[in-house]
């Protein structure tokens, strides 16, 4: 095991966090001062992640002056490396209080209100908005002039009594065709929202991760995966928590979803066992010590440096003073969702000295939503025929206007009177509404939410075959193949 002077520098650099219930009791991981690091156990989170931060000689190194040997490790998070952990419910339950559980809680869903706030963006909406107000306002308003013959035959902005009654209708009709728009357009983010979360819900439900309990080979869900298991790791695997290798034969790992590097990283128990979430294992097999997991492994670093675990970030940084690295209490009540979201990182570089550039970034940059290759073509035509509309629209509100004027105060010779200008407004509020009548029609919206609405009906059609797209372009691409090349292997 280790020496006195390393159990000193462990004693200086640990925790002072007790778990419920624990402060005092007697167990592995005692330190000079009689006090406990992480809960029961000889090691504190923070120490395996600072651990899983290091890579090849610098691991073994830590791992030899901190506990002796891998061998050690173990002992001080009270597995076994042949027989794993015992399996015992309240075992288990103690090592998800004090490392976390195999989950990363995703972000929390936008509520209907503030979908139907977003859809309320759209310019057009806001136009027609403004026009519907406006008329509504001044077919209420009976302006004093409306018996007066000198401001001629459009004497209360209406070609007659009946128009003039039912004026309000048209500023009504405006209003609610915008309700309509927004309460649908709010609903189907929504519903796409929620269909794609069960979905995921019901893809983690069914994967599974080999481990070692009790000494018998069994297989798990990977949420229920805790700090201390001992995993079998073989060819094809997507390792769904951080760890370290005990034993290996010609293992080697695909980490490109973290460093953004190709070539295939070589793992051996004497010179770099360090393995990774979200890592692809390519050859060999093995069996390691879960170190790491959930929000604490280096995947759920990242995803949390990403913005995808902000409200575990937020708890962190409440509690961090008094509880370094423990385990915020909101996890357990999250939706469970493992490492397989690894997939889809993108290839980053270490994260140790570009933190705060991240965060930076994350504050001034606002992702855009990708567009598949139709969408963006069918986008591009819809807002040229919106530029040549707009260009008509404007041309017809002019048309109206000069019509109005030229036969008001030319050919019948009226003069403009100050009680008369709410009756004239009448009519040019009037004539913008016709305006954007005729942009509102012209502008074909609804082409790229065809092509959307296509694909989701095949998606719809695979989930019934147990085909799962979580991008709905991703039919449209597989269309667009022309050839698959393929050898022996795939």
């Amino acid at each position: 095991m280790s020496t006195t002077a390393t159990m000193g520098e462990m004693a200086n650099s640990a925790v002072e966090f007790y778990p419920k219930g624990t402060r005092g009791r007697g167990g592995g991981g005692g330190r000079a001062d009689g006090s406990l690091a992480g809960g029961d156990f000889g090691v504190t989170v923070k120490e395996l992640r600072e651990l899983m931060e290091l890579r090849g000689s610098e691991a073994l190194q830590k791992i030899q002056d901190g506990y002796g040997d891998t061998e050690g490790l173990c002992q001080r998070l009270q597995s076994n490396t042949t027989d794993g952990l015992s399996g015992d419910p309240a075992d288990l339950e103690r090592r998800r209080q004090t490392f976390g559980c195999n989950f990363i809680p995703p972000k929390k869903p936008k509520t209907f209100l503030e979908l139907v706030w977003e859809a309320l963006q759209d310019v057009t909406l806001i136009i027609l908005e403004a026009a519907a107000i406006i008329s509504l306002g001044l077919s209420f308003y009976q302006p004093p002039g409306k018996e007066s013959e000198l401001c001629g035959d459009v004497s209360g902005g209406a070609e007659d009594e009946g128009e003039a009654d039912t004026g309000w209708i048209e500023g009504a009709a405006i209003l609610l065709s915008v309700v309509c728009v927004v309460l649908v357009t709010a609903f189907n983010d929504w519903s796409k929202e929620k269909q794609f979360r069960g979905l995921q819900s019901r893809i983690e439900q069914e994967q599974k991760f080999t481990v070692v309990r009790k000494g018998n080979v069994i297989q798990i869900p990977v949420a229920d995966m805790v700090v201390g298991d001992m995993a079998q790791v073989k060819y094809g695997d997507l390792l769904p928590a951080d760890g370290i290798l005990v034993q290996g034969n010609d293992l080697k790992i695909d980490e490109s979803s973290l460093t953004g590097e190709s070539d295939h990283v070589r793992k051996s128990v004497d010179k770099d066992p360090m393995l990774l979430s979200g890592t692809h294992v390519m050859e060999g097999s093995g069996r390691m010590l879960v170190t790491a997991v959930g929000v604490n492994s280096q995947t759920g670093i990242i995803f949390t440096l990403l913005g995808a675990g902000e409200m575990e970030e937020e708890g962190k940084e409440k509690k961090g003073k008094q509880a370094d690295g423990a385990v915020e209490n909101n996890q357990n009540k999250a939706k469970k969702q493992d490492g397989g979201v690894a997939m889809e990182m993108q290839p980053l570089k270490s994260a140790e000295g570009g933190e705060v550039e991240d965060r930076e970034k994350k504050k001034t940059s606002v992702p855009k939503k990708e567009k598949s290759v139709l969408q963006g073509k069918l986008t591009k035509l819809a807002v040229q025929i919106g530029k040549a509309g707009l260009v008509m629209s404007a041309i017809t509100v002019i048309i109206l206007v000069l019509y109005f004027v030229i036969n008001t105060f030319v050919v019948k010779g009226h003069v403009w009177l100050p009680e008369c200008t709410p009756i004239y407004i009448q009519y040019f509020v009037k004539f913008f509404i016709i305006g954007v009548t005729v942009l509102v029609v012209a502008v074909p919206e609804g082409l790229p939410l065809a092509v959307t609405i296509s694909l989701a009906y095949s998606v719809k059609k695979m989930m019934k075959d147990n085909n799962l797209v979580r991008h709905l372009d991703a039919c449209e691409t597989m269309g667009n193949a022309t050839a698959i090349c393929s050898d022996k292997t795939g």
